[in-house]
């Protein structure tokens, strides 16, 4: 039996010229960045060229890439690291009802520091209203937190919208990429962004090491203290193999990154149509148009999810519910919730499918039979 596997929105498998260059150094580069000597500065050059390849990938200056260990790292630093730099400023921060665990889990914790926090709704597309930010905005707001892209049913936000609304304002703007960066085109000037938050292992690249985004003079306090790495913003030694790891999956997600929207964009619409003509019921969630390339969310009526992708899994087909930080959680997804809520039957029947690195045609015809007759069986059942 062929194992397809359509989660990538959680993980994506490492690229071969990836785990290629992170051998290398590995075997070659172990000097410490912040050593003067030479093995010292040849890992320090490992760091430097990395950072120039990253910060051109998103329009951004050098100096304004900080390492961290993947997106909840800089989801936090963002974050955190605004409240307490800006706290005398105020203590109100904006946020959506359907952001990563990551931003939500650390607004909560913030609100229980005493700072206000401001959850907005969202449109059945899972779209936030520029007009609720804006309504939502008050002098006292000290940080506008918006994902790039919903990482449970792909749909896009209005970033640049929200950033040119934010321009004469004190409020940071921060958006977690981690979904979108290496699909969409993003340039953080262009789009009056001043926290933009990625983590290199969906991209192909290696788990555990990703870059926060940090415009050029904003206010940012240090989540972690000790040694001046970063620029003071990130104590602790440079993992270099996965910052160069990291380096290498941008450099290739760039280069490739028009023809993987198409092909991803076509994945997509092949399975709806696959299931289409099998008579599958099912529903789409989010907006076809306005989604990330390479995620799908689909509602298949008269089903249950934990069976639903039990029976997929022995199909030797891999999905999901929806976030893996949420796996094996018995509550719905919050995000579909903040869509149709509490009461919806798509909370029960809903399977996020994404494709990525080694997928092809004939896997995603091969799925979408299998799904259909899956789904004949459980709905007969």
């Amino acid at each position: 039996m062929q194992r397809i596997y359509l989660d990538h929105a959680a993980t994506s498998p490492v690229h071969p010229e990836v785990i290629e260059v992170m051998s290398i150094q590995m075997a070659e580069v172990f000097g410490n960045p912040s050593s003067i000597h030479s093995f010292g500065r040849a890992a320090r050059h490992v760091v430097d060229t990395a950072r120039t390849t990253i910060a051109s990938s998103i329009g951004a200056h050098f100096n304004e890439i900080i390492f961290t260990s993947g997106g909840t790292e800089a989801d936090n630093l963002a974050i955190v690291g605004t409240a307490r730099a800006m706290s005398d400023k105020g203590r109100h921060i904006i946020t959506t009802s359907i952001e990563h665990h990551a931003v939500l889990h650390t607004c909560a914790q913030l609100e229980k520091e005493g700072f206000e926090v401001t959850y907005l709704p969202v449109n059945e597309q899972g779209c936030v209203q520029v007009d609720d930010v804006k309504a939502a905005l008050r002098e006292d707001t000290i940080l506008v937190s918006v994902m790039y892209g919903n990482n449970e049913v792909g749909t896009i936000q209005p970033i640049q919208e929200i950033g040119e609304m934010l321009n004469n304002h004190q409020a940071s703007f921060h958006t977690d990429a981690v979904q979108a960066y290496g699909l969409q085109a993003i340039d953080v000037k262009k789009e009056h962004i001043d926290l933009l938050t990625t983590s290199g292992h969906k991209i192909n690249g290696p788990k555990g090491i990703g870059f926060l985004y940090a415009r050029e003079g904003i206010a940012l306090s240090p989540a972690l203290f000790g040694g001046e790495q970063e620029r003071k913003r990130r104590a602790g030694t440079e993992n270099v193999p996965a910052i160069a790891g990291l380096a290498k999956a941008v450099e290739i997600a760039e280069a490739s990154r028009e023809e993987k929207r198409q092909q991803y964009i076509g994945f997509k619409q092949q399975l709806i149509d696959l299931l289409s003509a099998q008579e599958v019921d099912f529903c789409l969630n989010g907006s076809l148009e306005q989604s990330l390339p390479h995620v799908v969310n689909l509602s298949f009526l008269g089903t249950d999810v934990e069976a639903m992708l039990v029976n997929l899994d022995l199909a030797g087909i891999a999905a999901s519910s929806g976030s893996a930080c949420t796996a094996g959680a018995i509550e719905p997804s919050h995000v579909l919730v903040a869509m149709f809520g509490k009461e919806s039957e798509r909370l029960r029947n809903s399977i996020r499918f994404s494709f990525g690195l080694g997928n092809s045609q004939e896997q995603i015809e091969q799925a979408g039979k299998a799904i259909a007759q899956i789904t004949a069986r459980l709905t007969k059942a």
